[in-house]
Order: C-alpha cells, then structure tokens, then sequence
C-alpha cells in the first residue's frame, strides 16, 4: 500500500514497536461478573497482537470505578491472575499490553455493580442518560459528590491498580481521561460545580487528572504511562463549553502533563485540528490520535501530516484480527457485525476469519 509512513517502526516508552498501528481501547462487556477477564479475553487480544501496542478495554481500578454490565478490573489477585493470562497471549504474538484504567464516575448504576452504592462523581449532577442494567434500561441516577477524603481515596486506587496491571505482566497502562467519564467529568463545567481546590478554574479542573497520573508515575515509572483525553468530546452528558475554553483547558493540562514525560498522549480527536496542532507542539513523547469516521485510505493521514506518531485502530481491529497483514496486502477487509458488539460469547469476539482461514 501507499502508506509507508505505517510500516516505520517506533520506540514508545520502553517498548519497541513494529510499526505505527496500535489496537484502540473498545469496551466489550464480556468479563465475568466477578470482574475477572473472561475466558476468552486471551484469545481476543491473542489473536491481535501484530498490531503491537494492545490497549485493553476499560478496567476499573476499584468497585466503585464499574460503570457497565461484566466489565473487568484490576484490583484483586484474581483479576491479576486473569490478566496474566492475557498478557502472556498479547506477549507470544509479540505485542506489548497495556491496560487502559477506567473509573465510570457518574456514568454507571448501582444495579451494575456488585456493592449496589450510588456512584461517585466531582458534584452531584446527574449525567441524565440512559445506561443498560440487568433489568433492562434504566436512567443514570445522581451521583454522590466526591468528598477531599474520597479523591484521596480514588487516587490510591489507581495507583494500586496500576501496579496490580505491571503485576499481571502487562508493560504499561493507559489512564483513560476521556470520553465522559470521571476524570473527563472533573475537566467539564458541566459536570464539575465545585468550589474547592478540584474546581472552578482551568487549573483547579486539571488538578485531579495531574495528581492521579502523578500517583501511577511514581508506583510504575513514566515510561509505562500513556494517558487517554478527549477534548470536546459530548459522551456521558459532557458539555465543555466553547471552543477557546476547551483550548485553554487542554494547553494547560496537556502541557502539565508534558512534565511528566509519560510514554505516550492518546487523542480522541473530534475535530479540532487547530487545537491538535498546538497539542502536538507541547507534547514531547509519542502522540496517537484517534479520529471518527476516518476511512482505510485515511489511516496514515496524521501521520503523514506530522500530527500523530501512532494511528490506533478499532472497529477495523475489531472485525479483523489480522488486519495489520491485511492492510500490507491491500487485502479486503471483514464486515463488522454491530449485533454482537457487547455481550455474549465468542460470536463477533474471537470468530471473525483471518486471511488464511476466510
């Protein structure tokens, strides 16, 4: 194919990898209810592993950080014990794992989670969405606001839940600030009405995302660190406002961040080129960048612009296991099944057909 710039290879962190594709994080609602991995998550990421750097679906690093029906976690032996099984398939296909750490924060219902506690947020606004339940779908209720106690509480669970992921043998994790849930929710006006130190200005908004990257940084190392953002993006109720206050609000917190010197930023880009070029310009490790409704032919487009060292992929990754040889051969590619995307067993989760067996 045309898209050489694909094919380069990249040192992020302290992992080598083949080329520029990496697997994007997609929840997939198959974990036991326990929150140990399912028996067939090593099969799933196995079967993906020559796409290099394997991001997980969301892992919730306490109880309280589960949001949907049967996702995983990663704060008990147990878990760690099943994540070790998926580490040890990604690492025999020659990937490299990392394990994206989610906390739903509002977006969740007692009624998804073992414990059955209201869930927590940075204020008591609910996301005022509808969320799928064992009882069918239901309202998202209000959330209990966060006290300073309990914001000590959630970052000493993600730094133990960073270090339960390195046990487990996955190289790094991915701190999911994005898409709605609770770190997003603390960058958001919408969902963020405090008053103390977490809340009100552009710095004080930042603040729990700094400290909870902060607290992983120094239990596992920089270097196993990437951190995924979403400016602007509208999932979970979330409103951020006008497009100069979202631009202050991430060049803030993204050149923070770049302190740090983390392996890697991952955006999940909306749209917004000017504010991705000013990104690109302040962040100094690897950028990956995730756009909606980029098409095959498009893939390498940020790369080759210069805006994007990586280009993860998911629904192409989803439906095509082996779709880092397809896209070397120009090879087609399987349909995605939409019916099977959440939930249930190995149909549309580790049966779609590679090109030796199509």
């Amino acid at each position: 194919m045309a898209m050489t710039s694909l094919w380069q290879p990249f040192a992020l962190g302290r992992v080598e990898l083949p080329h520029r594709l990496a697997l994007a994080p997609m929840t997939r609602n198959r974990a036991n209810p326990d929150g140990i991995p399912g028996d067939l998550a090593p099969a799933y990421y196995g079967q993906r592993a020559s796409l290099g750097l394997i991001i997980t679906e969301g892992v919730q690093p306490s109880s309280d950080g589960q949001g949907y029906l049967n996702t995983p976690g990663i704060y008990t032996p147990e878990h760690i014990a099943g994540w070790a099984k998926v580490a040890d398939a990604v690492r025999a296909g020659g990937g490299s794992l990392f394990i994206q750490l989610m906390h739903a924060g509002r977006s969740a219902h007692p009624d998804n989670t073992t414990h059955h506690r209201v869930p927590v947020a940075p204020s008591a606004i609910s996301a005022d969405q509808d969320i799928v339940t064992p009882t069918g779908t239901q309202k998202i209720p209000v959330p209990r606001k966060l006290s300073p106690d309990d914001i000590g509480t959630v970052i000493a669970e993600f730094r133990h839940a960073a270090a339960s992921a390195i046990a487990a043998g996955a190289e790094g994790v991915e701190i999911h600030g994005a898409n709605g849930y609770l770190l997003h929710q603390f960058l958001s006006p919408n969902a963020n009405h405090r008053t103390d130190s977490y809340g009100g200005s552009v710095e004080n908004r930042s603040r729990f995302v700094i400290e909870v990257t902060r607290a992983i940084v120094e239990e596992i190392g920089a270097d196993r660190v990437g951190i995924r953002l979403s400016p602007a993006m509208p999932l979970g109720g979330i409103d951020e406002g006008e497009t100069e206050s979202v631009r202050a609000q991430y060049r803030h917190l993204v050149g923070e961040l770049a302190n740090l010197n983390l392996a890697y930023l991952h955006l999940h880009h909306v749209g917004d080129d000017e504010l991705l070029r000013s990104l690109r310009e302040i962040w100094p490790t690897a950028l990956l960048v995730v756009r909606y409704g980029r098409t095959r032919e498009q893939i390498a487009d940020d790369i080759d612009a210069g805006l994007a060292d990586i280009a993860p992929l998911g629904r192409f990754a989803l439906a095509n296991p082996d779709i880092v040889e397809r896209l070397r051969t120009d090879a087609p590619l399987n349909e995605l099944d939409p019916a099977t995307l959440y939930g249930g067993g190995e149909a549309g989760y580790v049966d779609y057909p590679t090109l030796a067996h199509a």
